[in-house]
């Protein structure tokens, strides 16, 4: 949304109110209040003229939060994100009619509070991070609405903005914003935070997170569920535009310096990660969405999969386990699964699966469940009519109704439905959808009088929250919490929705392109400290042709969580036999190789993403991740690369985007100085051959066939793994071995996590300068493997 017609000249039907004066302030204990108005020169100026209240505090060490308001005569019905703010010592100093000074923690807020000459700055360190110079806080009034009604002359409706434009640095680059599928640098789009079921190629996205990083070194975090639209460089070439269609808005600048200081920061202000079960890090496998299936359609996957030495973790019911046109009725179709109990109690017994169900938060009108919900208030209604009416369409199911999760009630019923399944031996939930919620306010009512436009966003956050602490709630009544960790599937997401894993990328197409822009949505979304995420291998729509299915399936399962799924086609890997021009039994036989050996090394990995999970659940780093977040601070380049990524600390992955196996990828510094082949401990080396070394700092352009990709391990690294362990939840203190790459330099120590209890280190291995095993926990096997 562009207010401007280039620099000098205001849109059609635009009103700007620029802010350039700071004519009061009043310290109350740890706040700053300030009234900021238009240039005052004379009284004259103080009559018929806009202002907006402002009000600085400190929510966490090294955040500062700044609240802009025009009018506040509306009462706020919410929602809010819940934030785990303190009130940490703050520094105000302030030189009456000149200048305030705001410090938290490192950051540093300096506001130039002479007449007319009003400016933030904000530093850390004396760094400058950004701020608002000339002409950047402004209340804006809009005509072009259809509310404006020009013969209501003075008193004509206009549509209310506020709009900040923070400054920008020379190359200066701007991430994150939740899961997009667009450039990762933000720099030059229009984004319109708002929740859609848009799919991976356009430029909507399912989880819509109002926060963003800085290569400068600082965060922001806009404090509102509601849509909020940012022209990043997209209006004015050195400044992100934010607009608000609200009468306030609030800000939280965020200090770093580094993108791993931000990220503390930031979950530790909107919540931590939660550890998940290690089972979850297995393979999945769906029914796909589309697909007619029933018992024998399922058995005959896990014999397939079982007669091929593939290991398999999960089981999933997509859509169908329910009849048509009864979503959600919590009930698998009789038709298709007579005997439901029976069957998954033999799924669970005789092939050791966990299992999951497809869900959302919608119910369709035919199913048993409308009536009830009606009845008892359970869904959101409309506001304009004269009798209780639900709000319904039949854009999904027909004469659909969603779940009002602002109503205890509501979620008490729908949590019961939930509970009904896990007695079943249901282990985990999809929850699907939850982006297309009504904004209108003229039409839509909550039980908690909540803001739709507010709710769009948020209602995300209730939904998978009440679905996570269901399951939570059942495991502590069983008695076996110490045990069992809920995990999720979801797919929408918001500011603090990281609290409820795991996540997946939504709905891509099955093209080279299709897994590169998935690859960026992940990316993006890691800098919301989203820990786990994961994707539809193969794509989603279409049948892949073989060489992407297994390029993917090389990506999936170096992702911290892997699927196989897809829409009107199976995607078992010997499905390619039904299709002859597609390489028929000669790539079915091929595909199940790759999946088998990529599964098998992940399970390998357990022991090193049980450790890397501890560290995202501790710190908010993801397991997955851009480069920058290890190696910013010494490698510029690293900060342009969208097509790899590190998997924890220590390993770099470059999918590889091509049907002929060409992949150019780079290997980044791992710290300050020129770094040669010959510097001791500086090269990086393949996992797949350790007598292939790379030097950091350079590009390397290689073609690999479809048993190997480039998949690189960190100079110094320590990396735990169990090559023969056959399920991630096993038993691997047996056969442990250390991958060490470079010489020990002293006395090193590797915190173990077993899967027995993934919250909790389980033993400590050490290694003393010949890279020998000095120690480890009783009746533990440990093998050092050098690489070097």
């Amino acid at each position: 949304m562009k207010f401007t017609d280039g620099m000098w000249k205001v849109r059609e039907g635009i009103e700007i109110n620029w802010m350039s004066n700071v004519e009061r302030t009043a310290t109350r204990d740890d706040k700053v209040d300030l009234l900021l108005t238009k240039p005052t020169r004379g009284r004259g100026d103080k009559l018929n003229s806009s202002t907006i209240s402002t009000t600085v505090r400190s929510p966490h060490e090294g955040i500062t939060a700044v609240n802009f308001t025009h009018w506040s005569g509306a009462d706020d019905g919410g929602p809010h994100f819940p934030l785990l703010e303190n009130r940490p010592a703050v520094d105000i100093r302030e030189d009456a009619g000149k200048s305030l000074t705001y410090t938290s923690g490192p950051l540093q807020l300096n506001i130039n509070t002479a007449p007319n000459e009003l400016s933030f700055k904000y530093s850390v360190n004396d760094k400058p991070l950004t701020g608002h110079s000339s002409r950047s806080i402004a209340y804006v009034a809009s005509r072009n609405t259809p509310n404006y009604n020009s013969q209501h002359e003075l008193y004509a409706e206009k549509q209310s903005y506020i709009l900040l434009e923070l400054d920008l640095s020379v190359n200066e680059k701007i991430y994150g914003l939740g899961e997009r599928f667009g450039h990762f640098i933000k720099n030059g789009q229009s984004i319109h935070l708002s929740n859609s079921d848009g799919g991976t190629s356009s430029e909507q996205a399912y989880k819509n997170v109002p926060f963003y990083i800085s290569s400068r070194g600082y965060g922001l975090f806009l404090n509102t569920p509601a849509p909020i639209t940012l022209e990043i460089q997209s209006e004015r070439t050195t400044r992100i535009n934010i607009i608000s269609q609200s009468e306030s808005l609030q800000y939280m600048l965020i200090a770093g310096p580094t993108p791993r200081d931000i990220l503390r920061r930031w979950t530790a202000l909107t919540g931590r990660p939660p550890l998940v079960p290690a089972w979850s890090y297995g393979l999945w496998l769906t029914t796909s969405f589309t697909t007619s299936y029933d018992e024998a359609t399922v058995t005959s996957f896990l014999d397939g999969f079982k007669a091929r030495s593939i290991p398999l973790s999960v089981f999933h019911f997509d859509a169908y386990w329910m009849k048509s046109y009864q979503w959600c009725d919590f009930t698998f179709d009789s038709d298709t699964f007579p005997s439901a109990e029976n069957y998954l109690s033999t799924l669970k017994k005789d092939h050791g699966l966990r299992l999951s169900v497809w869900l959302n938060s919608y119910v369709g009108q035919a199913s048993p469940l409308f009536a009830e919900g009606k009845k008892n208030g359970y869904f959101i209604m409309r506001a304009d009519t004269n009798v209780p009416t639900v709000w319904q369409w039949d854009w999904w199911q027909p004469g659909m109704a969603i779940v009002d999760f602002t109503n205890p009630a509501a979620c008490t019923w729908f949590a019961s439905h939930l509970r009904k399944l896990m007695d079943l031996g249901i282990d985990s939930f999809k929850t699907d959808f939850g982006e297309r919620i009504p904004i209108e306010p003229s039409k839509v009512k909550y039980h908690a009088c909540s803001d739709p436009v507010r709710m769009h966003n948020f209602y995300t956050y209730l939904y998978n929250k009440c679905v996570y602490e269901t399951m939570t709630n059942y495991y502590a009544e069983k008695g076996v919490s110490d045990k069992e960790l809920p995990v999720l599937f979801a797919r929408s997401a918001t500011a603090g929705t990281q609290q409820f894993p795991v996540h997946w990328s939504g709905d891509s197409e099955s093209t080279f392109e299709a897994m590169a822009e998935t690859l960026r949505g992940g990316l993006s979304l890691s800098l919301s400290g989203f820990a786990y995420w994961a994707h539809d291998i193969g794509g989603f729509e279409g049948l892949p042709p073989p060489a992407l299915y297994k390029r993917w399936v090389q990506f999936g399962l170096l992702s911290s969580h892997s699927r196989l799924h897809g829409s009107s086609s199976f995607r078992v890997p010997w499905i390619y036999e039904d299709y002859p021009e597609l390489g028929g039994k000669k790539e079915a036989e091929e595909c199940s190789k790759v999946l088998k050996d990529m599964t098998n090394l992940k399970i390998s990995l357990t022991p090193y993403l049980l450790t890397q999970a501890v560290q995202a659940h501790e710190t908010g780093i993801s397991i997955l991740r851009p480069l920058f977040v290890n190696f910013g601070e010494y490698d510029h380049n690293v900060w342009n690369i969208d097509t790899q990524y590190m998997l924890g600390d220590d390993l770099l992955v470059a999918p590889v985007f091509s049907e002929d196996g060409e992949v150019t990828f780079y290997v980044p510094k791992t710290k300050s100085g020129p770094t040669s082949k010959e510097e001791k401990g500086s090269v990086w080396r393949s996992w797949f051959d350790h007598k292939k070394t790379y030097v950091e700092g350079q590009w390397y352009t290689e073609t690999h066939d479809f048993n190997t990709l480039p998949l690189l391990t960190r100079p110094g690294a320590m990396i735990p793994y169990s090559p023969d362990l056959e399920k991630p939840e096993a038993d691997f203190t047996k056969n442990l071995k250390l991958l060490v790459n470079g010489p020990v330099e002293s006395d090193a120590t590797i915190a173990i996590v077993t899967a027995q209890d993934v919250g909790k280190k389980a033993g400590e291995v050490v290694l003393d300068r010949s890279g020998e095993v000095s120690s480890s926990p009783s009746g533990w096997k440990v093998d050092v493997q050098k690489m070097n």
